[in-house]
């Protein structure tokens, strides 16, 4: 019997089988996994849209909150909004006063053109009306440069003409603020033929203002107050070009006459707006329109609108300048004449003449030698009869010259049997026909006989009278005839000839003029710029935007008191400094006119309107500046092509648009010559001038060519012998000797040239543009006051 306390296995203890594994889940379990799966995912990236939504929603009402807090309370800015007529039969004020209407304000101190100010309490904001006449050009470019919205008036029966076209494309080109197109009441259209007449408008707005949806009619209510309510209600979208700069509306303005005003008619002048866009700091200079840049005297709290109850307060300091860091009315640089002399090298230098003391000694071959210690240099092989000085514009190509006609460096011929051998061909040539031509790899050339003096000039004018087409006449732009009455080398004497136009080096310091020691240049403008923006967001004697200030200018002239509107903007440091400035430009394709490089025209560029000279050059694409930063003189500005505007003028900053106007006999009424944008001040771009100095094969065998009319003397060919010549289909050569005492020369190119062709050499000099000046208006007729101190007349018109 077994024992009781003898061990058993639990009861519980069974046997567990591992459950069937499917190796593929049924497509109903993969439908409840996905449903699981999806719902959690929908829920986590509704949350995550959610609250990206809120966000962006929550950005865009502070923006909004931010860019209207200047105009929002009771002491809120003003809302600027400029009347521009566009066509002679609309009444500026009809225009105003309809929209004043519209919100239960009285139009009978409306003025015809000027400053008004209204109260919209319907929309709980004010607005102030800049109103222009019709034809006032400048007035109406000044008032959209500070205005936050533009109205267009239209007219129903008229349509708009060439000035109206005109000063769009112009405002356009300058930077529009939001435009608001209307059309003037008028009982003269009957309601059936409104329609389309606003289809027709708003077709043609769209052109120069593609965001437009609507134009309204302000004969009809409805449209009115909608007119009114865009105004009112919107967010005034910022212009580029005026971020980062304080502009002032001048609403009112005194003027005070210095201690010895009367000797200098220059006084105070203190002008009373509110302050918008950027903070106005009391250390930057202020450019008034038309008469130029001033230093502030101080900045105070505006009187009329300073109140404490009842009782007006006496205006407040906000801000004056700090004497170690205000900028100053200094504009260029005073040079030593003395320090800057530069001198062109003397005839004995240029004829490489006379020995230096540590000129190392020559060897036994008469080869240069070197001095102790240093490499020996490689010594070029020259062609016969040509200095050293020369031997810079020499092309190493071993190819084109045979060794019997190359020289060691200090004019030694290369052997005794090249010498015998040209003696003999010399002996040679008096026996044979002079209409005999030879190959030069034969060494023999040809006998030459000069034409009488009657016989060249009737040929040489039958030449140059030949008939050019118009494409050749645009592919080779800078042809030029030789002039017969001044030798060539002294015509061209600060011309140079360059192997590569793209790669060959050109010293951008070499022969400077003094007008290059008067001016600022930047080391590295791009960090200067942000240098300046990182302190302008420092500077303690600032005034927050929508403060209402009056600002006190000094030095200023007695002219310059104009009544109201006028407008002040303030200038980022360093931008009254002058400099050379570089604009991308495109010709604006509804002119016709020639417009040749320094022509006078008139450049707007941010608020300044400067009258300048420009010289045009063409545009690397890409920004690039290429190996050596040379750029080919364009003598015009064409259609279809962007250029390089250039001119001395003051330091710009940001990407600033520009616009060049040409002056007419009317004020009032200039002509858009072309538009652009402010590309650098790079005081190393190279700007060459090309001249094309070209010949006509007289005779030609194989790749030698008897070439003509290129040259009137043997000593202009022997000074021009280095440069390398080229064809216009496509060949490259030199000029091998002189013939005759016409100028007539042997050249010899890598191929065969046709007697059709027609032979030519580059030549380039390094050209410089022309000071600004300050562009005004006095007594509606164009004058210049220089951007220079007084005294500097004279070098301007050098």
């Amino acid at each position: 019997m077994p024992d009781a306390t003898q061990h058993h296995h639990r009861p519980t203890l069974k046997q567990q089988n591992k459950p069937f594994k499917s190796r593929h889940s049924t497509k109903s379990a993969l439908k409840d996994a996905a449903k699981v799966t999806s719902s959690k995912s929908a829920t986590q990236h509704r949350d995550v849209r959610r609250q990206a939504a809120k966000q962006v929603q929550a950005h865009k009402r502070a923006a909004l909150v931010s860019a209207t807090r200047i105009f929002s309370g009771a002491d809120g800015a003003p809302r600027i909004v400029a009347v521009v007529p566009l066509s002679d039969d609309i009444s500026q004020k009809s225009v105003t006063s309809a929209l004043a209407c519209s919100v239960d304000i009285s139009s009978d101190d409306c003025p015809d053109s000027g400053l008004w100010k209204i109260r919209a309490d319907r929309f709980k904001t004010s607005l102030q009306f800049i109103i222009l006449p019709y034809r006032d050009f400048h007035g109406a470019l000044d008032a959209c440069k500070v205005a936050d919205y533009v109205v267009l008036a239209l007219s129903p029966t008229a349509e708009v003409d060439e000035w109206g076209d005109t000063l769009l494309r112009t405002l356009q080109a300058q930077g529009l603020p939001d435009v608001v197109a209307v059309v003037a009441p008028s009982e003269e259209v009957d309601a059936k033929s409104r329609p389309g007449i606003l289809k027709s408008l708003l077709s043609f707005i769209q052109y120069f203002v593609p965001n437009q949806k609507r134009v309204f009619d302000l004969h009809i209510a409805a449209d009115r107050i909608s007119a009114v309510r865009a105004l009112a209600e919107g967010c005034p979208e910022p212009v580029r070009w005026r971020e980062g700069r304080a502009w002032l509306l001048g609403e009112q303005c005194e003027w005070v006459a210095d201690a010895d005003g009367a000797q200098t008619s220059s006084g105070t002048l203190a002008v009373s707006g509110v302050v918008r866009g950027a903070p106005l700091s009391a250390n930057r200079l202020i450019h008034l329109p038309n008469y130029g840049d001033f230093q502030i005297s101080k900045i105070l709290s505006a009187a009329s609108c300073v109140r404490h109850g009842d009782m007006d307060v006496e205006p407040q300091v906000l801000a004056e300048p700090d004497p170690s860091s205000s900028e100053s009315l200094a504009s260029r640089n005073d040079p030593d004449d003395m320090a800057n002399e530069q001198t062109w090298p003397t005839e004995e230098e240029m004829r490489g003449v006379g020995v230096q003391e540590d000129e190392p000694p020559r060897d036994a071959d008469g080869l240069p030698g070197t001095h102790n210690g240093m490499t020996s240099h490689a010594v070029r092989r020259l062609p016969r009869g040509m200095s050293e000085y020369q031997a810079a514009w020499i092309v190493d190509d071993d190819d084109l010259l045979s060794d019997d006609d190359l020289v060691s460096a200090d004019g030694d011929a290369g052997s005794d049997a090249a010498m015998d051998k040209e003696g003999d061909d010399a002996e040679e040539d008096v026996l044979m026909d002079h209409d005999m031509d030879v190959d030069m790899d034969s060494h023999r050339s040809v006998v030459f006989q000069d034409l009488d003096k009657e016989e060249e000039e009737k040929q040489l004018q039958s030449w140059r009278n030949r008939e050019r087409e118009e494409a050749d006449d645009l592919q080779f732009p800078d042809e030029m005839d030789t002039p017969q009455h001044i030798p060539a080398r002294e015509r061209f004497q600060r011309f140079r000839g360059l192997r590569s136009f793209r790669t060959s080096p050109w010293d951008p310091y070499e022969n400077l003029p003094l007008d290059y020691a008067r001016i600022f240049q930047f080391e590295d403008f791009k960090r200067t710029e942000r240098g300046v923006q990182k302190r302008a967001a420092k500077d303690p004697a600032v005034v927050q935007p929508g403060v209402r200030v009056t600002v006190h200018l000094h030095g200023v002239p007695r002219d310059a008191v104009v009544a109201p509107p006028f407008t002040l903007f303030s200038l980022l440091q360093h931008e009254h400094k002058t400099t050379v400035l570089h604009f991308t430009v495109q010709r604006n394709t509804e002119y016709d006119g020639p417009v040749r490089s320094k022509d006078p025209l008139v450049l707007c560029v941010g608020p300044r309107r400067l009258r300048v000279n420009p010289i045009y050059s063409q545009h690397t694409r890409g920004g690039g500046k290429g190996p050596n930063n040379v750029h080919r003189f364009d003598r015009y500005l064409r259609h279809g092509v962007t250029n390089v505007a250039t001119m001395y003028g003051p330091v710009t900053f940001g990407r600033q648009s520009c616009v060049l106007l040409r002056e007419t006999d009317d004020v009032q009424a200039p002509q858009l010559v072309a538009t652009g944008t402010f590309l650098n001040p790079d005081t190393t771009r190279i700007i060459a001038k090309r001249v094309i100095l070209t010949g006509h094969p007289f005779k030609v065998h194989k790749k030698t060519a008897t070439v003509r009319y290129m040259f009137f003397n043997p000593e202009d060919v022997q000074y021009f012998k280095p440069i390398q010549l080229h064809t216009k289909h496509g060949r490259v050569g030199h000029i091998r000797e002189s013939l005759g005492t016409h100028g007539y020369f042997k050249a010899y190119f890598d191929g065969p040239i046709n007697q059709m062709d027609t032979v030519c050499m580059s030549l380039y000099k390094r050209v410089y543009p022309k000071w600004s000046q300050l562009w005004t208006t006095t007594a509606g007729h164009p004058a210049v006051l220089p951007l220079l101190e007084s005294g500097d007349e004279a070098v301007m018109e050098e």
